[in-house]
């Protein structure tokens, strides 16, 4: 399956259960990059809107780009009252923007899906003059807490090609060199989420390595549910994640 389909049956569950991003981003983003209500932002693989909807929030136009035609439709949906967003139907190849037309790029949990030569090329065209490139991750903490091991354990015996599509393998080195010459920044900032079964669940469901049905997705299920047994307290499980920025002025 290739990663413009990976989602197609799992936005219901990515709308529901997938983490947000920190207000921080915008407030850093505002103090060193200049971000302001005038800002014209193109978040490229946009899906279902998450990280659009934080800078429609601070007043900023935004061009949400999303190949999926199921992810950008929940986006759409979340995002029909802001005026200043517009959805576009496009790749990271061609996003379908006119030349020199954006202040900023983001990508959120999206750039290790792209090709970074075609990326850099598309990116410098629409970019305007010292526009800025901003990469971001939820990146789910594997070790800090029991739960937290435990479910990574389940992701590696149980996923379906986890370890061959975890945003991981993006690492600090090869993102200063899709920036380079230019210097590359990075910011980390807390965040998590709190889940009843339910709710661990759909996050584990809204993942793409995750078995759609059958057994095998049974066999998930209940050994997600032992693990849920052992570590809830007060029916609650915490999913911890460092929020990772990466942004640089690119072209």
């Amino acid at each position: 399956m290739n990663s413009t389909e990976r989602f197609s049956t799992r936005v219901e569950n990515y709308v529901k259960y997938r983490p947000h991003y920190p207000p921080a981003v915008i407030e850093l983003l505002q103090s060193e990059c200049g971000l302001n209500r005038s800002s014209i932002v193109a978040d490229i693989g946009s899906g279902t809107g998450i990280l659009s909807e934080l800078f429609l929030q601070c007043g900023c136009s935004v061009f949400g780009v999303e190949p999926n035609r199921e992810m950008r439709e929940a986006g759409e949906k979340l995002l029909r009252d802001y005026p200043n967003f517009k959805s576009i139907e496009g790749t990271t190849e061609s996003t379908r923007l006119e030349n020199q037309s954006v202040n900023f790029i983001t990508a959120g949990q999206a750039f290790h899906w792209f090709n970074r030569g075609n990326a850099q090329s598309e990116f410098k065209r629409i970019l305007k003059p010292h526009g800025w490139v901003v990469l971001i991750w939820n990146n789910r903490k594997t070790d800090s807490t029991p739960f937290l091991k435990s479910y990574e354990e389940l992701l590696l015996t149980h996923g379906t090609d986890y370890q061959q599509v975890n945003h991981r393998q993006i690492d600090d080195k090869s993102l200063e060199q899709f920036y380079a010459p230019n210097p590359m920044r990075k910011a980390v900032f807390k965040n998590e989420q709190r889940f009843d079964f339910e709710g661990v669940k759909g996050r584990l469901l809204s993942s793409s390595y995750v078995p759609e049905s059958g057994a095998k997705l049974d066999e998930m299920l209940k050994a997600l549910r032992e693990i849920y047994n052992t570590y809830q307290r007060g029916g609650e499980v915490m999913i911890e994640y460092d929020t990772t920025i990466y942004y640089g002025n690119f072209g």
